[in-house]
């Protein structure tokens, strides 16, 4: 039910989870970054969730016996070619996400292609690469603690796969959704269209983004307001991501003047301690 081997490129935030769960559900893992630094920070990323798992009773074993079935490469021609399951969380660049997913479909001939973007075009990630392979597999933040993962499909993955890579993400205890190929998928276009509309209240001043949080969470039952989420996601992702959803949907999601205002001086929420909140 677990693939046995996983690739993970990018050892950030989102990688870094990732990676945690497969750890942690049994898989070996081997992490790919640019260079040898990177890799190296990004298994000290992995370590510290895992022990923070580990401390509130989380973890099916000790963090060192699962920190020994991961293993690092800053190549990707030296990822395992009996890679079954690969997954990209690189930055939301089209090109770039296009790239490494190439690389490692000639790496790893049996691999299944998965990119973990939040809402860029899954058809547009497969061209040029053997699209039967290749499906969108979203994760939220934090991996380790949210159950939802959200599948997406294009017209040419397959069947095989698809239902694969379902029950990879039902072994590891979470809940799936699956989705046609459209912007932004389901979860990114409603959560960055109300995103969008708590910033420009605040812009306009409406209420403060503690009210408007509150609002939320006591009002429709939001585990978290759309403010706080936004520091948590970052402010640059969301921008980013709204300028794609812009182009594709039309102006109803143009950015506010104030996030691309926050995002400039490098407010970007948890990960600089400064957004809509201070961290």
């Amino acid at each position: 039910m677990i693939p046995q081997t996983v690739a993970v490129v990018g050892g950030g935030t989102m990688g870094a989870g990732i990676v945690h769960v497969f750890l942690n559900a049994g898989s070996r893992v081997v992490l790919a970054e640019a260079d040898a630094e990177r890799a190296a920070a990004g298994v000290r990323n992995v370590e510290a969730s895992l022990r923070k798992a580990e401390e509130r009773g989380k973890l099916a074993d000790t963090t060192d016996a699962l920190l020994a079935r991961l293993s690092t490469v800053d190549k990707l021609v030296d990822l395992p070619a009996d890679t079954e399951l690969a997954v990209e969380a690189v930055p939301e660049n089209l090109d770039l996400k296009r790239t490494v997913l190439g690389q490692i479909a000639d790496t790893c001939p049996q691999a299944v292609l998965a990119s973990n973007t939040s809402s860029l075009s899954i058809t547009e990630l497969a061209v040029g690469l053997p699209g039967e392979r290749v499906i969108g597999m979203h994760f939220f933040n934090p991996v380790p603690v949210q159950v939802l993962v959200e599948l997406v499909h294009h017209a040419g993955v397959s069947a095989d796969v698809a239902a694969r890579v379902r029950a990879w993400s039902e072994a590891l205890g979470k809940t799936v959704i699956e989705v046609r190929d459209a912007p932004g998928f389901a979860t990114s276009r409603l959560g960055v269209a109300v995103g969008l509309e708590a910033i420009r209240m605040v812009e306009e001043g409406v209420a403060s983004p503690e009210d408007i949080d509150t609002g939320m969470r006591l009002g429709y039952g939001w585990p978290m307001g759309p403010l706080r989420l936004t520091d948590l996601v970052g402010l640059d992702v969301r921008l980013s991501i709204a300028e794609h959803l812009a182009r594709e949907l039309g102006d109803r999601f143009t950015p506010p003047q104030l996030m691309r205002d926050m995002v400039a001086r490098g407010e970007l929420g948890r990960k600089t301690g400064q957004g809509f909140f201070t961290w």
